[in-house]
């Protein structure tokens, strides 16, 4: 995705740099003390690798629905598969697809500048239909370590084979856990996404992706909306 790494490394950084010793909760850690900015920092440092690398990754979600995310590089390119939709996220295009009496109809826009940071709203629809995505993980471990009267817990599991750190976050505006695997994927989140219950868990990771991951699926119509186009 445009510059999404770019945007994760400052996210750490400002949490960072606003942070200070005093009131920090501390978690074990292989033996030291790990600080909320530590914890922090090591996330976001993990989801930010993990947009580096090529990837498919498959989530369950409640009542046996499925959801997915799958990256690309050389060029950098992402989709994030929902249930009734799909977002792709390519150099050339943004394309949003929906669900509409038994087809799906794909409209494609232009591009973020490259160099511009990916807003949240990009993936509002993905949010809403129980698809969270690494950015707005991210925020929301951002949020929750500038908050003083957050309560933290840090705790370790397996994800469809594969380790992973987690925090346990009581927040005022809502409670979440997320879990973040040794190679930086989203493994599991459960907690209020814009005011909705959200619930997923990693249920595959491959490091490998399918052709038309980032084309229109087979039969939508497509609207493309971005200058010169059909």
């Amino acid at each position: 995705m445009p510059s999404a790494s770019t945007t994760l490394r400052m996210l750490a950084v400002s949490v960072i740099a606003s942070l200070t010793v005093t009131g920090c909760q501390t978690f074990e850690d292989t033996g030291r003390a790990m600080g909320r900015s530590d914890l922090v920092n090591d996330l976001a440092a993990r989801l930010d690798r993990a947009l580096e690398l090529t990837y498919t990754a498959d989530y369950q979600l409640p009542g046996g629905q499925a959801a997915a995310i799958v990256q690309a590089q050389d060029p950098a390119r992402s989709a994030y598969t929902y249930p009734g939709g799909l977002l792709t996220v390519t150099p050339d295009a943004v394309t949003r697809c929906a669900e509409t009496g038994g087809r799906m109809a794909c409209t494609v826009v232009t591009p973020p500048t490259p160099g511009t940071k990916p807003t949240v709203a990009l993936f509002t629809e993905a949010n809403q239909q129980g698809l969270v995505t690494p950015p707005v993980v991210v925020g929301m471990l951002t949020a929750a370590a500038l908050d003083p009267q957050a309560v933290i817990k840090q705790s370790d599991t397996t994800v469809a084979g594969r380790h992973a750190a987690c925090v346990e976050v009581q927040r005022a505006d809502g409670d979440f856990t997320a879990c973040v695997t040794t190679e930086g994927v989203l493994g599991s989140f459960s907690g209020p996404v814009d005011g909705k219950p959200t619930e997923l868990a990693l249920s595959r990771y491959s490091t490998t992706v399918q052709n038309d991951a980032f084309q229109p699926p087979a039969g939508a119509g497509v609207v493309d909306r971005r200058p010169g186009g059909s």
